[in-house]
């Protein structure tokens, strides 16, 4: 059992929106941020290891490290930097950086601006194929988290890890409980737009579970094969590569031998983001030694229950219900009949505890409080009290852009 490139190299990506510093209503100034910083238009900004770049729409601006890195907690600090630094600019414009995974009264079919430069062609001819105006598209803001792996044997290992837990992820990781101005019942609402924003074309997101490929081949043939064949009658000139297209919750990408998780909400700091991600590293890392179950357990792992289990924690974040015995083994709980996908997480943080600790203090302390107080979604939820109006929701998220500026979580 061969793991000499597993959990060796990582890459971060978060997603921020930037939003008029008055009013906070969305900015859609992200091409003069990134002018203003390199002194010409451009994509992306480097700065040293890490890097800020565009994203499909122009209120939303990426911050990154532009090459792996060997360990995660290092990440926070620099992340937190780059925040500072990309709020200093985008002051200079009357604007402010914003958290969590939606705008919570963004009207986007009025307010969508597309990225008008450079790789245009790319997003325009997603915008005529699906339409971006919608919140699924332009209200959508992410934490990607890369993993790395060497061989096809670690590919295949780490790819049947990650479907095993990809359905629990939105339980400590949603951050979106509004959209057009309202709560909207749902604990993940980027994650319920998100997996519905492709129907025209259903394969491209499937069942956000990934299918149970575990080599490069089967890989090749079994999904990005079958997404050139549905794609090509939509896309005649062959803009949208396959590697692209791909909307799963966790996509595979061979040119650069990584995994990156793709159904993580933004959190309000970036050292919320790196400790969700260094909580779930510990139980990937678990899994993938087979702490809990053997290698043919996981991989046997039905992707229609999987996605079930992910569909119930998108609707009730860590209060979802998981009543699948054949899931709970996996984990090493299948004596159980029942628990609480919260309940499943405060346990294997637990299990995990020596590898937190290893992660710093601040960390640790960092993830006990998620565990402990629910994820963003329900803090936020509590702090906005029942039917809540323009202006109880402004004072929440103003408090929500000031974690972000001062690197704290927020705790109503």
């Amino acid at each position: 059992m061969s793991q000499d490139g597993l959990f060796q190299k990582f890459g971060i990506e978060l997603e921020y929106m930037l939003v008029r510093e008055d009013t906070l209503d969305v900015a859609p100034i992200a091409d003069r941020i990134l002018e203003q910083a390199a002194g010409r238009i451009t994509n992306e900004v480097e700065r040293g290891i890490m890097a800020w770049s565009n994203e499909l729409a122009l209120h939303v601006i990426e911050i990154k490290n532009s090459g792996p890195v060997p360990a995660l907690p290092m990440l926070a600090e620099k992340l937190q930097k780059e925040v500072e630094e990309l709020g200093r600019v985008a002051a200079q414009q009357g604007a402010i950086l914003l958290p969590t995974a939606m705008h919570p009264w963004m009207d986007p079919h009025g307010e969508t601006r597309l990225w008008p430069h450079g790789n245009k062609d790319i997003y325009h001819t997603y915008n005529r194929i699906f339409n971006c105006q919608g919140h699924g598209w332009s209200n959508v803001q992410s934490t990607h988290l890369n993993l790395g792996f060497v061989t096809d044997e670690e590919f295949g290992r780490l790819h049947a890890a990650i479907r095993v837990l990809l359905p629990i992820l939105p339980a400590i990781a949603a951050s979106s409980p509004a959209a057009d101005g309202t709560l909207t019942g749902w604990l993940d609402t980027r994650l319920n737009y998100y997996q519905n924003n492709q129907k025209r074309i259903p394969f491209i997101t499937g069942q956000i579970i990934p299918e149970p490929v575990f080599s490069e081949a089967e890989y090749e043939q079994e999904i990005y094969q079958r997404l050139r064949r549905d794609i090509a009658p939509f896309d005649p000139d062959g803009v949208l590569e396959a590697e692209w297209l791909n909307s799963r919750g966790a996509i595979a990408r061979f040119d650069r031998n990584a995994i990156e998780i793709r159904v993580l909400d933004i959190q309000e700091c970036p050292l919320a983001d790196v400790s969700l991600a260094v909580l779930i590293c510990a139980v990937l890392k678990g899994l993938c030694e087979e702490r809990w179950a053997g290698l043919a357990e996981q991989k046997a792992a039905d992707t229609g229950e999987l996605a079930e289990i992910f569909a119930g924690a998108v609707r009730d974040g860590e209060e979802a219900v998981i009543d699948n015995r054949r899931y709970l083994a996996l984990f090493g709980r299948g004596g159980n009949a029942t628990m609480t996908a919260g309940g499943l997480w405060q346990e294997l943080a637990a299990d995990c505890v020596s590898e937190l600790a290893e992660a710093g203090h601040a960390i640790q302390q960092t993830v006990n409080a998620i565990l402990a107080e629910g994820p963003l979604t329900r803090r936020i939820i509590r702090a906005l009290g029942d039917k809540p109006g323009r202006e109880r929701f402004r004072g929440v998220y103003r408090e929500l852009g000031r974690c972000l500026a001062q690197g704290k979580l927020f705790v109503p």
